[in-house]
């Protein structure tokens, strides 16, 4: 992928006269937690791709009316004799292989997700192919496959945790850092506040000026990696009043030793929770 993404794509610019990525999305990996059932679900939202179109009633309108609790409309026969066709044909597609329609490559490893998925005494083929294909016939989007559309990392809450410290610790590398951050709920960063300063949120959060909102914000901002509305939600603020109190305790930060103390413990409190 990145001899795709730089030699092919440098080729292509200069050869068309052209500027700006090749293709419509930078590349991207998915840290995905090997335990459980997360790896088998991942494969099931990855082969079921090329057939989740408006085009064989899987759009992301229909999958949204699911996700709000609207039942799906029944598909024809003909609607479902389409998206089969377009799962087992897909050119780019490794489930054929899966699902025992063709011969599996000598490269390609399908044992692992066969077993996750897989009942003793049932042949390993068929039970994929029944998990994936029971959704195309039944139209009826699986709650698991709703929630990996848009995921950096899928996996337990503890493989999260670590593979997000991980990540954070590089420097000069595109990891889509943001992102990254707002795996840390801001909630978490109210609970180590609260330890720290010894009072319940409630109290003081309405106390302008006070250093453990100030700080709770400022962690918010550059440990959370959220907007200055969404902090203002936590405080019932303004975005101008978030962004001064992150100016205030920056400013602060840099001038008050006690303060600092207090920063660094915070961030403790939350690298170990």
């Amino acid at each position: 992928m990145q001899w795709l993404n730089t030699s092919y794509g440098t080729w292509f610019n200069v050869s068309r006269n052209r500027s700006g990525p090749v293709f419509q999305n930078r590349f991207k990996s998915i840290p995905v937690d090997n335990e459980g059932s997360w790896a088998f679900y991942c494969s099931m939202y990855i082969h079921l791709n090329p057939v989740r179109i408006k085009g064989l009633g899987l759009g992301k309108l229909e999958r949204s009316r699911e996700k709000s609790g609207m039942l799906p409309e029944d598909p024809d026969a003909e609607l479902v004799l389409k998206r089969l066709e377009c799962l087992r044909t897909h050119r780019w597609s490794s489930y054929p292989a899966y699902g025992g329609y063709v011969e599996k490559p000598a490269w390609l490893y399908c044992e692992e997700l066969w077993w996750r998925g897989n009942e003793e005494g049932i042949d390993p083929r068929k039970e994929y192919r029944d998990w994936i294909e029971g959704y195309l016939r039944q139209g009826i989007e699986e709650p698991k496959l709703s929630s990996l559309s848009s995921a950096v990392v899928i996996g337990s809450a503890a493989f999260v945790s670590k593979v997000r410290k991980e990540v954070l610790k590089l420097k000069g590398v595109d990891t889509n850092e943001r992102e990254w951050k707002r795996l840390l709920p801001f909630t978490d960063v109210i609970s180590a506040v609260e330890k720290l300063k010894g009072e319940v949120w409630d109290d003081f959060v309405d106390r302008h000026g006070d250093w453990a909102r100030d700080l709770a914000l400022y962690a918010g901002r550059e440990r959370c990696g959220l907007s200055l509305t969404e902090l203002g939600e936590f405080v019932n603020c303004r975005n101008q009043s978030v962004a001064q109190s992150n100016m205030r305790i920056r400013k602060r930060l840099k001038q008050d030793q006690e303060l600092k103390q207090n920063y660094e413990k915070l961030l403790n409190i939350l690298e170990e929770s």
